[in-house]
């Protein structure tokens, strides 16, 4: 980007540490607090993703307001998404009052009426009801917390617009249960938590994300590509966390090639997708992270999940938001001295979000 303006980038700096108050080694628990003042504008969630040993996949998400409209004062909403392995798919977005919406500055412990997500960055319990699903589960970390850098990606000239991430658990056991129409059955699994707030609507600084998560041998891998609006030059932001056990391996995303294979439009968003996408890390050994897109769990046009209201005012603001998730193999390859010499394999979830109208320029 040499001679570039530079309009989108992770804070990484001393002075971006200072700024934000972060310490550069260490993640304290007050960083998955609330951390917005819930004003219009300003957006905040907590997020759990879980894959069961019983096969289902499991999404909970404590929202103070639909990324559609962040303009709103505070209207929380609870995601709850469940795909079961004998192929039931339960889809569930509630509506909340704001005075049912509570969240702790100091801690975790956001509360939405009766449901509640609340931890310490180690062990997490998760209690969500949504019509006939409910589910109860506890994470607990097995890799520390860690962001990357300061967590902001800052945009702009004047880097003053914000988007924030946390991955306080980037990956945890989990245990408990889920409820379908009457039915409780115990689970065990593997899963993630991350938390994310901003100061400005998504769909005026970013045009569309990968991200991906999954774990395969002694590897753990969080990956995320993403391109800003067409006002920010399409500029990129790669992010990339490798672990190796309970080990963080590396997390330099700068030494991240990111890559798109298949690319064919969705039918249902009408927006373009890669069957294959790849992460490729370059340091002293090369480390090739491919996920391949075997079944698709989600397709929606994000408008399409809101209240007649809430959609004239989202056709109202151009949002053309879209959100898929898939899941399929995740491979992890490593190289030494240019020979193979570490592949492993494993199902693994990972997400498309376009905020955006135009096509991907990745995929241009």
């Amino acid at each position: 980007m040499s001679g570039q303006e530079i309009l989108a980038a992770l804070a990484s700096g001393p002075a971006d540490f200072a700024r934000f108050g972060l310490d550069p080694t260490t993640v304290a628990g007050w960083e998955d607090g609330a951390r917005t003042d819930n004003r219009a504008g300003t957006y905040e969630w907590w997020y759990l993703d879980a894959h069961l040993d019983d096969g289902a996949t499991l999404v909970v998400i404590f929202m103070n307001k639909d990324l559609a409209i962040p303009n709103r004062p505070l209207s929380p909403i609870l995601r709850l998404n469940l795909d079961l392995p004998d192929g039931r798919s339960y889809q569930k977005v509630v509506p909340f009052p704001a005075k049912e919406w509570s969240a702790a500055g100091d801690r975790a412990d956001v509360r939405l009426g009766a449901n509640r997500f609340a931890g310490d960055l180690h062990e997490y319990r998760i209690q969500a009801t949504a019509g006939e699903v409910s589910v109860d589960v506890t994470l607990t970390g097995q890799i520390r917390p860690w962001r990357p850098a300061t967590g902001y990606m800052l945009f702009g000239p004047d880097r003053d617009r914000e988007f924030a991430w946390l991955p306080s658990v980037p990956l945890g056991t989990v245990s408990g249960s889920y409820t379908v129409e009457g039915v409780t059955r115990p689970v065990t699994g593997v899963g993630y938590h991350d938390h994310n707030w901003g100061n400005v609507g998504l769909m005026k600084i970013i045009h569309d994300w990968y991200w991906a998560r999954g774990r395969a041998g002694p590897y753990s891998v969080i990956a995320s590509f993403i391109t800003a609006e067409k006002k920010f030059g399409y500029q990129t932001i790669p992010v990339f966390m490798l672990a190796r056990e309970s080990q963080i391996a590396a997390d330099d995303a700068s030494r991240v090639r990111f890559e798109l294979d298949g690319i064919y439009t969705d039918e249902v968003t009408g927006k373009p997708v890669a069957s294959v996408t790849r992460y490729v890390y370059e340091h002293d050994d090369k480390i090739v992270v491919s996920f391949t897109r075997q079944r698709d769990l989600t397709r929606a046009r994000m408008a399409d999940a809101l209240t007649r209201p809430k959609r004239l005012a989202a056709k109202l603001a151009r949002f053309d938001g879209a959100y898929l998730r898939f899941a399929g193999p995740m491979t992890i390859t490593v190289f030494n001295a240019g020979a193979r010499t570490e592949q492993y394999t494993q199902d693994a979830i990972w997400e498309l979000m376009y905020f955006g109208h135009a096509r991907h320029p990745t995929a241009a």
